[in-house]
């Protein structure tokens, strides 16, 4: 294949807009914010269960609560009741002594009643104050996964604006390449990981990095400036240029 030294140039000019496109495509995908981002909802995810866990314990309590103090009431009311009876005198002496047993223990009943309400008022101050807890937690992540949102989407402006302009370049510079050496271009750079045209530098194929030695630099010193060259081990086009070292 024969294509203008110059021509031959501008392969490398593409190929420069080529690899710009691709870091700034790996960027895109490998901004940190991205980790950052993840990591935050996989926290959010495991705290907003942890939330729930608690919550329903509150209510638990807060139940066992409700029943609690509905049983110390109709206890105290009891009480209150047989206290009256046996302050009224109208009660016969026989069944004093059985009253004043029931009030007793009544009153103890009350008394264990109220020891367990405290407990558990205790559990769910506890369980309240770990609700706190995760939900301060959930405002923090929440806020630093918002800032690594807005940190992305003005990474993704950035990017895109300078992909736009190097995809742009890119389109323009195609248009000037005869058909054959760029669709050879292409052919290449899809098979050579992105890389399908490469300068030859002091005798170095800047593709594969290696160096041309013996029968395979004397075949490249003696090709017409015109002639489209081929790398021997990466098979890529290779662009002659001032800094060839030929």
């Amino acid at each position: 294949m024969k294509a203008d030294p110059k021509v031959q140039l501008r392969l490398l000019v593409l190929q420069g807009h080529d690899a710009a496109l691709a870091r700034l495509e790996h960027r895109r995908r490998t901004l940190p914010e991205l980790t950052a981002i993840s990591t935050a909802d996989a926290r959010l995810a495991q705290l907003r269960d942890s939330l729930v866990r608690v919550e329903t314990e509150v209510g638990d309590l807060d139940r066992e609560l409700r029943r609690l103090e509905g049983d110390v009431d109709q206890v105290r009311r009891r009480s209150e009741r047989d206290q009256q009876r046996m302050q009224s005198g109208a009660v016969p002496a026989k069944e004093l002594e059985s009253l004043q047993h029931e009030v007793e223990s009544l009153a103890r009943r009350q008394s264990d009643l109220e020891d367990v309400q405290l407990e558990l008022m205790e559990k769910r101050e506890e369980a309240e104050s770990r609700a706190g807890a995760i939900r301060a937690e959930v405002a923090t992540v929440t806020a630093e996964r918002q800032a690594a949102v807005d940190a992305r989407d003005a990474a993704y402006t950035e990017i895109d604006a300078e992909a736009a302009a190097d995809a742009g370049a890119r389109a323009s510079l195609a248009t000037e390449l005869p058909a054959d050496l760029l669709a050879l271009y292409e052919k290449l750079r899809v098979a050579s990981g992105g890389v399908g045209a490469a300068e030859l530098r002091q005798r170095r194929c800047e593709g594969c990095r290696l160096e041309m030695f013996g029968a395979e630099l004397r075949a490249i010193r003696a090709a017409a400036p015109d002639e489209v060259l081929r790398c021997e081990n990466c098979r890529r086009i290779l662009v002659r240029t001032a800094e060839s070292g030929l």
